[in-house]
């Protein structure tokens, strides 16, 4: 299958490029293709939301991008750099060095401050963080009088707050978020959203987004939609009517 591209994704430098994915869970005849030759490009300093109906493979593709789960074939890269294939403490490199996570569950530590939080994964990697730039992140979030605080001390949506700053104070080539409001309130949720988008376009951040909720997905610039592990076509300046009607067209909703 050739990579999907659109006018406006054309002549854009991909962050990320994945080509005839396959990953098949199970085997014999209990086995199912999760992904089945999927192959997309994502533009460096976008925001992409991958949306499809349950089981479509959409968190699938997003480990598999993130080097979070091996395929059964095809490539992928970040940038100039091929992630398939790689050994698992090149794959534990690549990620701290290159990528950003924020998930749904936020995976702070409890024992450690929001400031040792946002820190950690610099510190895994031997890296002493840019003051200016961690003083523009922690700013941009608000999280300038919660450093101190504790995970249990923070609300939800301070939490995940924290969790976008630790991805983000590395500088990586693309953040990958999976369902990042998922356990949030509207507006805690749309605060987080905010500021995702804002980090593409006040930072040059490449952001790619699994999510269910059209209303998350209109914060992004481009939704790439999947069904059977297949893609099933792609919705660009998406808004909540557009997506709707998108996922209504693959039977999601």
């Amino acid at each position: 299958m050739e990579l999907l591209s659109t006018p406006r994704e054309a002549g854009v430098r991909a962050a990320v490029t994945a080509r005839d994915l396959v990953k098949v869970h199970g085997r014999g005849d209990a086995s199912v293709r999760a992904l089945d030759g999927v192959g997309v490009s994502f533009g460096a300093g976008r925001f992409t939301a991958i949306m499809g109906p349950s089981g479509s493979g959409k968190s699938t593709l997003l480990h598999c991008l993130a080097g979070l789960d091996a395929v059964d074939s095809g490539t992928v890269h970040i940038g100039g750099t091929e992630v398939t294939g790689r050994t698992d403490r090149e794959l534990t490199r690549l990620r701290r060095e290159r990528i950003g996570f924020v998930f749904q569950s936020f995976n702070l530590l409890p024992a450690l401050t929001a400031r040792q939080n946002v820190l950690l994964g610099l510190e895994l990697a031997g890296r002493e963080p840019d003051p200016a730039w961690f003083d523009a992140v922690v700013d941009a979030l608000g999280l300038r009088d919660r450093l101190r605080h504790r995970p249990a001390e923070l609300s939800g949506g301070q939490q995940q707050r924290v969790a976008c700053a630790r991805a983000l104070v590395g500088r990586p080539d693309v953040v990958f978020a999976d369902e990042p409001t998922g356990n949030l309130d509207s507006r805690a949720g749309a605060e987080v959203l905010g500021f995702l988008r804002a980090s593409v376009r006040e930072f040059g951040q490449t952001v790619v987004m699994v999510t269910h909720d059209p209303v998350a997905a209109s914060y992004a610039d481009r939704v790439v939609l999947l069904a059977d592990g297949r893609l099933a076509g792609e919705v660009d300046r998406p808004t909540p009517d557009t997506v709707l009607a998108a996922l209504r067209h693959l039977g999601g909703a």
